[in-house]
Order: structure tokens, then C-alpha cells, then sequence
């Protein structure tokens, strides 16, 4: 095991034993509220099943990203409420697919059945996604009410919900189930949204609330470091999302491809396809995307080739990252801690807590 990978491991199993912290709180928040045990069971169950499970990549994007601010070593009641805003930002995403997985009668998450799929669940997952997300509340008030950052992080999380939610209305109503429609299909909608749906909270939010906990302050105009940040993250997450879409055309290195094309999902590779092909081209489309048969996806494959949008991704990824390389040269270079008059400090934005969101992104291919 090189040293990277043995770092990653150590830094999940220290980031997870918090979550058995934070589980065990909810628990018996709810258990203390007089609740018999099949509910208090039910809950725990609920939290065990849907949240640790994942990449836990926005969790511990929060607390690494709190460790390059400060520039030093987190002392531990430093770490402890890094990773408690990181599980806040793991709950956010338990409950978001919970909810997916709901509404798109999806089989299998992280291969396993799906929440609602799994012995007796069916429509309480829809109860159960939203004690999720009133938990992100619950901790918030536990951990940080006493914090100066406390209002500032509730209303990064009401702000991003929001978002959020608006974005997955979109999503839904363009390519919704059984009625797919090209027509509503296009770049701008695509763009719009992977920035609302998946940008600002797998992107943006975790650093924000590292920088809510470090005391970067907002200030007023284009020096807002908020403003900074987001300038950098949100295309980041956009062109995060558009390598999903391409990779799952593509397939993985073991030859199996993705499901996007059978699904009838609105990704970067149809909407590209649609603004350059033929009226014939544009014919076979409409005939066959969404078509849950091995011939209409073969057909489609087939359209997305002819139409070179192997090549069209390659020039697309060219350009998306050199504009964000640009928009990171934009973030000026600050201390962990710089002091204004010698008597107070305050903490700044550090390009590298970009740098290394760039790097994880940059021309991945999984």
C-alpha cells in the first residue's frame, strides 16, 4: 500500500469514528423524546444504512479543507467540529439520494438495494429522507450554537438546499420517466442543471463551511472571498459532472457502459449531439433515446460516434479547464493568519484549498 493510500484509509477510519459519535447523539436525542424502541430502531437503521456507506468525498473535503486554512495540525476540538460539518454535508447527501432513488424507482445504490427497496420501507423513506436532513439541524444546534459562524452555517445550508432542489425540479421535469422529450433538451438547460443540482452542494458547500468554521469573513464587492470561492467551485462541479456524463457513455475500462443513454437522463452527450446533428440524425434520436432496448441504445451509440462526441469532449474539457486554471490564478495567495494593525488576525483564503479540488478533477477517468 503506498503512503497516499494508506494516509486516505487512516484519514476515513479517523473521519467515520465521529460519525459513530454523531449517530449515537440523533439516537438518543430521539430516544430521549420518549419514543417506543421500533422507532428509535428505525432511525438508527435508517442513519447506519444510508450515510456512512458512500466516498464520504464532501465530508472530508470539509475537514481537509479547514487543515490547509489553518496551515497547521487541528487540535482535537479543531478536527471534531471539521467532521461533524463534514456529516452534516454527508447527511444532506443521504437524504438527496434517498429521495433520487425514490423518485426514479432506482433498484440498487452502492450496490445494495436502495433504501426504499429494502423490507418494509417502500413510501416511509420518503419520512425518512427528511429526518435526515432535520438532523443536519439537530447537530448544527448541538455543536454550534455557541460559534459566532452558527447563523452563517444555517443559512449556507437553507441556501444550498434550496438550490439544490430547484435544481433536481428541472432535472425532473426535462427528462421525466416514461415521457422522454428531447425537445426540452439543451446546453443551457444542462448547464443550469448540474450548477443548481449538483455544483453548489458537492462543491461549494464544503469548503464554505470550512471557511464559515475558520472565520473567513465575507467582505463587501469582488473581494468577497465567497465570491472567490465560488467563482472557482461551481464550474469545477459543472465540469465534474459533464466528465460523469461522458465516462458513463464511454464505459469503464472493464468494457461495461452506463445506463444513461437507456434511461432517457439529460446528459452533456445527448444535448451536444442535438445541437449538431442532421435532421436524420436528429430523427433517430428521438425514435430511440430512453428506449429501454439493447438495439435503441446501440442506435444511439451509434448517432453519438458519427457525430465525433468522443472528440467534441476532448475540445470541451480543453477549454472548461483552462477557463478554471484562469478563474484559480484569480484567487490571491493568503495566509493561514495575517494580522491587520498588529492587533487582530483574521483567516484568508489559501489557493492550494483549490488546487487540490482542481487536481482531484483534472482529466480523471473513473
Amino acid at each position: 500500500m503506498s503512503p497516499q493510500v494508506d494516509r486516505k484509509a487512516r484519514d476515513r477510519a479517523r473521519f467515520e469514528t465521529v460519525f459513530k459519535t454523531v449517530r449515537d447523539e440523533l439516537v438518543e436525542h430521539v430516544r430521549e423524546l420518549g419514543f417506543p424502541c421500533d422507532v428509535v430502531n428505525w432511525f438508527s437503521k435508517n442513519l447506519d444504512y444510508n450515510v456512512p456507506g458512500g466516498k464520504l468525498v464532501r465530508g472530508l473535503n470539509v475537514v481537509e479543507t479547514v487543515e490547509v486554512l489553518k496551515d497547521r495540525p487541528l487540535t482535537s476540538k479543531e478536527y471534531f467540529q471539521a467532521a461533524v460539518l463534514g456529516w452534516t454535508v454527508e447527511l444532506l447527501e443521504a437524504c438527496f439520494l434517498v429521495s433520487d432513488d425514490l423518485i426514479d424507482s432506482s433498484v440498487t445504490r452502492r450496490g445494495r438495494p436502495c433504501w426504499h427497496r429494502t423490507s418494509g420501507v417502500g413510501l416511509i423513506a420518503v419520512n425518512d429522507a427528511s429526518m435526515l436532513e432535520s438532523s443536519i439541524y439537530w447537530l448544527l444546534k448541538k455543536h454550534f450554537r455557541a460559534e459566532s459562524c452558527y447563523v452563517d452555517i444555517l443559512e449556507l445550508f437553507h441556501e444550498t438546499i434550496m438550490r439544490t432542489e430547484i435544481g433536481q425540479l428541472l432535472d425532473l421535469i426535462t427528462a421525466s420517466g416514461e415521457r422522454v422529450g428531447l425537445s426540452t433538451f439543451s446546453l443551457s438547460r444542462h448547464h443550469k442543471i448540474l450548477l443548481f443540482k449538483v455544483a453548489y452542494y458537492s462543491f461549494y458547500l464544503p469548503v464554505a463551511l470550512a471557511m464559515r468554521l475558520c472565520g473567513i469573513p465575507n467582505q463587501q464587492g469582488h473581494d468577497d472571498p465567497y465570491k472567490a470561492a465560488a467563482s472557482v467551485l461551481l464550474p469545477l462541479g459543472v465540469h465534474f459532472q459533464v466528465q460523469d456524463d461522458y465516462l458513463d457513455f464511454l464505459g469503464t475500462s472493464e468494457g461495461s457502459a452506463g445506463t444513461d443513454i437507456v434511461e432517457g437522463k439529460c446528459t452533456w452527450c445527448i444535448c451536444t449531439a442535438l445541437a449538431v446533428a442532421s435532421p436524420a440524425q436528429r430523427g433517430v434520436l428521438d425514435a430511440h433515446y430512453g428506449r429501454r432496448d439493447v438495439q435503441s441504445e446501440r442506435k444511439v451509440r451509434d448517432i453519438f460516434k458519427e457525430l465525433s462526441i468522443q472528440e467534441r469532449f476532448s475540445v470541451y474539457e480543453e477549454k472548461s479547464l483552462e477557463r478554471v486554471t484562469l478563474l484559480l490564478k484569480r484567487i490571491e495567495e493568503g495566509g493561514a493568519e495575517q494580522s491587520r494593525g498588529g492587533s487582530h488576525s483574521e483567516r484568508q483564503l489559501r489557493r492550494e484549498v483549490f488546487k487540490i479540488k482542481f487536481d482531484k478533477v483534472h482529466r480523471r477517468l473513473k
